[in-house]
């Protein structure tokens, strides 16, 4: 089968490519305003891309388009399709149809922690010899791919996204897979581009639950209230909770060391490179769902000490004559903060310089504008991109002197560097590709 997919570049529709192509379609694609790592991914798969949304592409003569939700009625090769009644499907059905049936489906989802956690979990299934498929919103290090179809193994574990699922299906992706292992990492308002409140988002999250059959398991954060909602709406699954001390969670020791509990006995010591507690919880989550699937904690424990993290998630891009440059996806003041404070453990008194893009749809409606400068209070300075979120300047008065704002790319650029001492750490945060800032930095140091 011949399947043509539109929005190939998201993270999501290029795992699906990924998938697609290890299971023998022919595959082809089509996006704007493409950025690794998802192009440099299609592009070592032999997955041909072709730019924009033109109509000819029907001559391609697919058996079926895919459509990411990305694409919105107006696309011209979107009306084409349309007005030539040629057949179409979104990303989380064609999947669920054609890959998921019949698999033991681990789902993991959440405002915050889906990809590390998915990763977490993938490799701890693999670590154990289960060779489990996956789709994943980001590259896991440890496997250097976002997606595989691990036909051998029962196992699939995948990002669980709360978003809709395209534009002729409002339904959040996650009801799409049936999982049998379901995370509930946290819950908070997020997407206000199509989420009236937080509860519409509660009534989808609720919807998920809904869907979990009886002998499956749903991991659930324990200290977050808004989950605490979900699941008194009603629930038909065992729940096992984590983070709080009547269930799973962790006393820390130092930066590197963990103590793993299950109520008050003691499953073990983790020893990583990983900071600050929103991956401890993540790890807890994976290890309890991977326990589910028949993994035993203590090689659980064994497969996280050696886990490398995820691309874009405190990613170290490069150090230049010591100053420290940091990529990382956090695009919602939760994460910001979490990412900084995390960073702020490790890093001590030692400068951190925190450079924001404000570009996902929440982001430039404003809507977290009065709690944007307190998740960026732990930097030393900040830098803010607002050519797509003109709110942002007055948003982050309240930090004075150590706040700037940047229409233009180069003088950013050529500020951030100009600041920069030996020592010093430069985090990069945004969840596109901040128009290649990060080797436009790294070359300037070099200058």
């Amino acid at each position: 089968m011949h399947i043509h997919i539109l929005g190939i570049c998201g993270t999501f529709m290029g795992g699906i490519a990924a998938i697609a192509r290890e299971s023998g379609h022919t595959v082809t694609g089509c996006d704007q305003d493409v950025y690794p790592p998802m192009s440099t991914q299609l592009e070592s798969q032999g997955i041909q891309l072709i730019p924009g949304y033109s109509p000819e592409q029907i001559q391609l003569q697919p058996d079926i388009f895919v459509i990411g939700n990305v694409v919105t009625r107006g696309n011209p090769l979107m009306e084409e399709i349309l007005n030539r009644n040629l057949p179409y499907i979104s990303g989380p059905q064609w999947l669920a149809e054609n890959i998921l049936r019949n698999r033991w489906v681990l789902a993991v989802a959440g405002t915050h922690g889906k990809t590390t956690t998915s990763s977490m979990l993938a490799w701890i299934l693999e670590y154990a010899g289960l060779n489990p498929g996956f789709l994943i919103g980001g590259i896991p290090e440890n496997f250097g791919i976002s997606a595989r179809i691990g036909d051998s193994s029962p196992f699939f574990v995948i990002e669980a996204d709360e978003y809709d699922t395209a534009f002729f299906d409002k339904r959040s992706k996650f009801v799409h897979y049936h999982p049998r292992t379901a995370i509930l990492n946290n819950l908070e308002f997020d997407h206000a581009d199509i989420f009236a409140d937080l509860p519409a988002i509660e009534r989808q999250f609720h919807h998920f639950v809904r869907i979990v059959p009886n002998n499956g398991l749903i991991v659930a954060n324990g200290k977050d209230q808004n989950l605490t909602r979900v699941l008194q709406q009603g629930c038909w699954t065992p729940v096992e909770a984590f983070g709080t001390e009547n269930g799973w969670h962790t006393k820390l020791q130092d930066n590197q060391a963990i103590d793993i509990y299950c109520h008050d006995m003691h499953q073990g010591r983790l020893q990583w490179d990983l900071l600050g507690e929103h991956n401890r919880m993540n790890a807890l989550a994976a290890l309890i769902a991977a326990r589910h699937a028949g993994v035993p904690v203590k090689a659980a424990i064994e497969a996280l000490a050696q886990f490398k993290n995820v691309k874009r998630r405190m990613e170290k891009r490069g150090t230049v004559n010591g100053i420290t440059v940091y990529d990382d996806f956090a695009h919602h003041p939760t994460a910001i903060q979490t990412t900084i404070n995390g960073l702020r453990t490790f890093a001590g008194k030692e400068k951190i310089i925190a450079v924001l893009e404000p570009r996902s749809n929440t982001m430039k409606m404003g809507v977290w504008k009065d709690s944007l400068a307190d998740s960026l209070r732990e930097a030393d300075q900040v830098f803010c991109f607002t050519r797509d979120a003109q709110w942002a300047k007055a948003a982050l008065a309240p930090l004075a002197q150590k706040a700037d704002c940047f229409d233009d790319m180069h003088p950013l650029v050529q500020t951030i560097c100009g600041i920069a001492k030996p020592g010093d750490h430069i985090l990069l945060m945004s969840n596109g590709g901040f128009g290649g800032i990060h080797e436009k930095i790294l070359s300037a140091l070099k200058k």
